[in-house]
């Protein structure tokens, strides 16, 4: 059952006449009985009595008639209600994240949507960047915030570009570096001991994959394997490895050093990711809006 169906079905009643129905919006007579018949054949009865001269509904018809009236007519309000609801923002927008833009970049972005936007409400979630890929991939949220693209079905907005750094203890050995050339090298630290993120990490891939293309390295020795980022840099604080972070999350005020690599790029980019497929909640396509223009490549 469609609405164009209704549309031409109530347009008859009304006019009682099927040419009459065709006139007013603009469609072919044959249409307007292609449409009535196709609805009569779903329904499994017949609606328009055609052998007068006007056409009236039948019985059948006449009770259906307020059905489809009042169906049309919630079509139109709910239409309407959903322009006052993007001038009004308001309700729940599911939100999946991973877990460096989700503790130091969605947050304030959160609260800059919410200062325009008081009435609207949050459900966030926090993983790794491939499962929120695979989580606005099946509509189980509406908006993503991620460190890497993965899919072609997804739309991704650059909210921010960051590098790569190493932690380290804050022992003697690190402690000189810092004072002379103030950055590493791979071969400064392929030996030492690392803690990683997970799999599923974004990090933790444009690390490896770096050090696989430039180096050939394709295995370190690893400590522990860590879906904190505040647990890795405690980790690394009591001296039982080193890390490597994003820039944005890192606070030397914590226990550890950091270093720049001099011999690696390790520019990485953060997107605000949708699903090109799905048509947006109201919400959720205001916030899109929102982070574009305020929020993306600023």
């Amino acid at each position: 059952m469609e609405f164009k169906q209704l549309e031409a079905f109530v347009n008859v009643v009304k006019l009682k006449s099927f040419s009459k129905a065709a006139e007013a919006t603009f469609l072919t007579q044959p249409t307007i009985s292609t449409h009535i018949n196709m609805l009569e054949k779903e329904l499994g009865v017949t609606l328009i009595d055609r052998h007068g001269k006007e056409s009236r509904p039948t019985k059948e018809g006449r009770a259906f008639y307020n059905y489809a009236i009042n169906i049309l007519n919630t079509r139109e309000r709910a239409v309407a209600k959903l322009g006052d609801f993007a001038n009004e923002i308001s309700g729940t927008l599911d939100i999946k994240t991973s877990t460096i833009p989700g503790e130091f970049i969605v947050p304030s972005i959160v609260a800059k949507f919410n200062a325009e936007f008081p009435n609207a409400r949050f459900n966030i979630e926090e993983s790794d960047s491939e499962k929120v890929c695979n989580d606005i991939l099946d509509n189980l949220g509406e908006i993503g915030f991620t460190g890497k693209e993965s899919s072609n079905n997804l739309k991704y907005e650059l909210i921010l570009q960051d590098k790569l750094v190493l932690i380290t203890p804050d022992n003697e050995k690190f402690r000189a570096i810092k004072e002379g050339i103030n950055y590493v090298t791979v071969g400064d630290i392929k030996d030492e001991m690392f803690i990683l993120r997970e799999d599923g990490s974004a990090t933790k891939k444009t690390f490896e994959d770096a050090i696989s293309q430039k180096y050939g390295i394709s295995e370190l020795k690893v400590f522990a394997s860590v879906n904190s980022i505040e647990a890795v840099k405690k980790y690394v604080a009591l001296g039982l490895g080193v890390s490597v972070l994003s820039e944005v999350c890192v606070d030397e005020n914590q226990g550890y050093l950091f270093f720049e690599f001099g011999d690696l790029d390790l520019l990485r980019n953060f997107y605000m990711v949708y699903n090109k497929n799905t048509t947006l909640s109201p919400i959720a396509h205001r916030f899109k809006d929102f982070v574009i223009e305020r929020i993306a490549n600023v």
